[in-house]
């Protein structure tokens, strides 16, 4: 049984800093591509960040994040990671890990396994 487990999120105010993290279970995860989405209030889930292993690393990312935020994975402890720098009250979501077999994409639709959502606040 697959299992993301998200964590890492909480209440910063602008211009500040917070790591996610999203432990997975249950899968071979070096096989996997793990993804980052975001659902703020009244709004639908959108593409945050992605990253590959299988086939060489590469990462992605929404535009609106690029030069803030940073995905990394360490395979060793099954987690992936986001850090997000220079925090904006946009950010205020719940932040949900993903994980796709193979390579990355930006689609929502593409990823099989989705963990609980971790919230962020970011206040002005």
């Amino acid at each position: 049984q697959v299992q993301l487990v998200g964590s890492g999120g909480g209440l910063v105010q602008a211009g500040g800093s917070l790591r996610l993290s999203c432990a997975a279970s249950g899968l071979t995860f070096s096989n996997y591509a793990m993804g980052w989405f975001r659902q703020a209030p009244g709004k639908e889930r959108e593409f945050v960040a992605s990253i590959n292993w299988w086939g060489g690393v590469r990462t992605y990312y929404t535009d609106s994040v690029k030069g803030r935020f940073t995905i990394s994975r360490d395979n060793a402890k099954n987690t992936v990671y986001l850090q997000m720098n220079s925090l904006k009250p946009e950010d205020t979501a719940a932040y949900y890990c993903a994980a796709r077999f193979q390579s990355a994409t930006m689609a929502i639709d593409d990823y099989k396994y989705w963990g609980q959502g971790t919230q962020v606040t970011v206040s002005s």
